[in-house]
């Protein structure tokens, strides 16, 4: 039997300022809490369809995961939200609310194709790709 992945389950991010990340995840990109277990150290948010699990890196979780990241080290490269509708003045708008700097619009491949996608990052230096529907012509 092969194994078939549809789809993004959870991501975890190792985290230093809980409250912080927290408020971008759920203010500025509209995610919401949906379990927290305190007793390993562990706020997992709903994202569409997917979690997204933070981690404080003094709680007993996130000791066994090392050094905290920051500009030297990072845990991750980027991941992607995907996004619907992909309007970009009111993603900017809804970001600019939050104090939050996003990157040019580009055509960028993901899971359904080529399409718009935004680079920004959130309070620890995690960069975060919000990315919109395939173009027409690529889908």
């Amino acid at each position: 039997m092969a194994i078939r992945i549809r789809d993004l389950d959870h991501l975890v991010l190792r985290v230093v300022d809980l409250a912080a990340m927290e408020r971008f995840y759920c203010d500025a990109l509209g995610c919401s809490v949906e379990k927290r277990q305190g007793a390993i150290g562990l706020v997992q948010l709903r994202a569409g369809r997917s979690l997204l699990d933070l981690v404080p890196v003094d709680g007993p979780l996130g000791r066994a995961g090392g050094a905290p990241p920051g500009p030297e080290g990072r845990n991750l490269d980027h991941f992607c939200f995907r996004v619907e509708p992909f309007d970009e003045a009111a993603i900017r708008a809804q970001l600019r609310r939050f104090g939050v700097d996003a990157g040019p619009a580009e055509s960028r491949y993901g899971a359904e194709g080529e399409g718009p996608s935004i680079y920004v990052a959130d309070p620890e230096g995690n960069v975060v790709e919000l990315k919109g529907p395939p173009s027409p012509d690529t889908a």
